[in-house]
């Protein structure tokens, strides 16, 4: 299968995450606290070279995967090099939010099964006490059958468009360099798409 066709299905997976959370949110009535980084300035964030393979090629239709990937290369940070912090007190910024991970947007709106087979809303303790009313009660409409997305449903899924990269659990700076270098190893020898092909 293409790159290209990877990124379309990663981004469909995405799409359809993304009406799924909107719902969610909504039902729940919960969300992040504006201006908030603390989950994406964790230095212990792993993921799969998959889930980024979309914002790979779209840096690589730029002209900026061969540059990012030498920053990668040089980095000695575990944080996320696209998260761009902007205070001590864990406020910041994704540089690349269209194109951020799976990971990414499952955390704090989405739930893990646990040992018996419960589904549990994975979230920030900042959410969990900030809005204790609105998460105790959206844990006890889950438990009742309220809609949530799943980790595990969600990783499944990815898996099935390329079990190599979709299930190699990665630190999310060593997820990012893979995803670069399988997209620049892609196109070593074939014709770079058309810059029509641009995305975002």
């Amino acid at each position: 299968m293409s790159i290209e066709q990877r990124v379309q299905l990663v981004e469909h997976l995405f799409h359809q995450l993304e009406l799924e959370s909107a719902q969610f949110q909504k039902a729940s009535g919960m969300s992040c606290v504006s201006g908030c980084g603390k989950c994406c300035s964790h230095p212990n964030i792993e993921a799969s070279p998959l889930e980024f393979l979309p914002w790979a090629f779209h840096l690589f239709l730029n002209g900026e995967a061969e540059k990012t990937l030498q920053i990668l290369k040089q980095t000695q940070t575990t944080n996320c090099i696209v998260y761009k912090s902007l205070s001590v007190i864990d406020q910041g910024r994704c540089s690349a939010y269209q194109y951020r991970g799976l990971i990414c947007r499952l955390f704090g709106f989405a739930a893990n099964t646990d040992k018996y087979g419960s589904l549990r809303l994975a979230t920030c303790k900042i959410i969990k006490e900030g809005q204790a009313d609105k998460y105790n009660s959206t844990s006890q409409a889950i438990a009742k059958g309220l809609y949530v997305p799943v980790f595990t449903e969600y990783y499944m899924q990815l898996n099935q468009i390329d079990f190599n990269l979709g299930n190699k659990l990665l630190s999310i700076n060593k997820a990012l360099k893979m995803a670069l270098e399988e997209v620049l190893q892609y196109y070593t020898y074939r014709t770079s798409p058309d810059s029509e092909k641009k995305c975002g």
